[in-house]
């Protein structure tokens, strides 16, 4: 599918978000309102790890770290996340226009996009992974009540192998250095044990994320001792960050879903983190 003219309309909205417009809008603020800010106002926000379950479970975490970018302004922001729905070799990035939701359409970053493929082998333009994906579209609501009006690179990760992971936090850093650009990795933890070992594993994952350690939060993936849906957006975006300079991030706020449900058997894991110079 080509460039030109394509809009890829929202998937989830009704579903994960409200898909009317005033209410979607009502939610997200209401959500940021409740949400703790940053208690350093000269800080530069330049990096967030946000969930991406529906607003009723992890809405509340991803506002915690969205309130801090209120007032700020970023030449675009990239979002890296892992594919749910499909299955494919290193990393895809839109190719049409822009991703529309009930607040209105958000335009690709033309130029940085190219820049992103210069090498042609990493980043492909490309429909997979786009089409049914929720861990993007349900950042946007957030960011653009938060920033108003702002452009996006939309990359999904089709694999997370070590290779991709560590090349993507390379490229990424390489080709934003000297930009205000804002890298936003989509991520939930743990997925289905009971609370008390899913807070071990997220706890392990949580203690990588704070250091900035890209590397041993990798090895942990690997191993099993902790996990992530988007473990790979998340060592992609630390690598990143950490190349540019940036020496930690802050986790400001962790729950499980069944901090929502009640259900404790059986829960996913959620947490929010800001990196900032």
């Amino acid at each position: 599918m080509g460039r030109e003219g394509h809009i890829r309309p929202c998937s989830v909205c009704g579903t994960f978000y409200p898909a009317d417009p005033v209410e979607l809008r009502r939610v997200v603020e209401s959500m940021l309102a409740d949400a703790d800010g940053p208690r350093n106002n000269a800080a530069h926000p330049v990096g967030v790890i946000v969930p991406h379950a529906g607003y009723a479970y992890s809405g509340p975490t991803a506002a915690c770290a969205y309130a801090w970018l209120a007032g700020r302004n970023f030449e675009t922001v990239v979002i890296v996340s892992p594919s749910h729905q499909e299955y494919f070799r290193g990393v895809s990035v839109f190719p049409g226009e822009a991703y529309e939701t009930p607040l209105g359409k958000v335009p690709i970053h033309g130029s940085l996009r190219d820049a992103l493929m210069e090498d042609g082998s990493l980043v492909q333009c490309s429909v997979a992974g786009h089409g049914k994906e929720h861990a993007i579209e349900v950042q946007l609501p957030f960011l653009q009540v938060v920033l108003g009006e702002f452009s996006m690179i939309p990359l999904v990760m089709g694999d997370q192998n070590r290779e991709t992971c560590f090349s993507l936090g390379k490229l990424l850093a390489s080709t934003i250095a000297g930009r205000e650009v804002l890298l936003v990795a989509s991520t939930d933890l743990s997925h289905y044990h009971e609370a008390e070992e899913a807070e071990v594993l997220d706890t392990r994952g949580r203690q990588r994320i704070e250091a900035m350690d890209a590397e041993l939060l990798m090895q942990d993936l690997d191993a099993g001792r902790t996990e992530a849906c988007g473990g790979g957006p998340t060592v992609a975006v630390m690598a990143a960050l950490s190349s540019l300079g940036v020496p930690s991030m802050q986790i400001v706020h962790h729950c499980n879903s069944g901090d929502v449900t009640g259900e404790r058997r059986v829960v996913v894991g959620y947490c929010s983190a800001v990196a900032w110079r």
